[in-house]
């Protein structure tokens, strides 16, 4: 029985499973969502919430506490100058697991775990995009005369005069 086990084991050894979680938690922070199996996704949460907890206090020593996990520098300073001014009212739950179902291959259940700010990253990218710049369209008579000037193949020839034996 698993009671008074707070450690997910995912079947792996130690040091691979703090790798594994360490990794996922990186790709999480730079793209603001990932699909992976449920019990991963379970663990995952746990280890993300931590982190953006201690990246919402801000200081020298939280900082160096999440770059043992995160080595990413790019995604530190993303988690630490974005993502945890944004979840600065909420106290825990950064991210959202949805269950998306069975993967075909091995019949896992395969869940998408999503940062709470990934929504308003998207918002603000669909802003930014702006006015469309109109496609030019190509002339369109150039193309008809070209049509029309092709010479007539052999084959097409023969055809004809097939046609014209036949009506005879």
């Amino acid at each position: 029985m698993r009671h008074r086990r707070k450690v997910r084991k995912l079947g792996v050894a130690g040091s691979h499973r703090r790798a594994m979680l360490a990794n996922l938690v990186t790709s999480l922070l730079e793209h603001g969502q990932i699909k992976t199996t449920t019990p991963k996704a379970k663990a995952l949460k746990t280890w993300a919430d931590s982190l953006v907890s201690l990246a919402k206090r801000g200081d020298l020593h939280s900082r160096r506490l999440v770059a043992t996990t995160v080595k990413n520098r790019v995604v530190l300073r993303k988690l630490f100058d974005e993502i945890a001014p944004k979840l600065e009212g909420k106290s825990g739950g950064s991210c959202r697991i949805i269950h998306l179902g069975h993967r075909l291959g091995d019949g896992a259940s395969v869940s998408l775990v999503r940062l709470l700010t990934y929504s308003e990253e998207k918002k603000e990218k669909k802003k930014i995009k702006g006015k469309k710049i109109p496609k030019k369209k190509a002339p369109e008579a150039k193309a008809s005369k070209k049509k029309e000037q092709a010479p007539e193949t052999e084959t097409e020839e023969r055809a004809d005069e097939e046609k014209s034996e036949e009506k005879e």
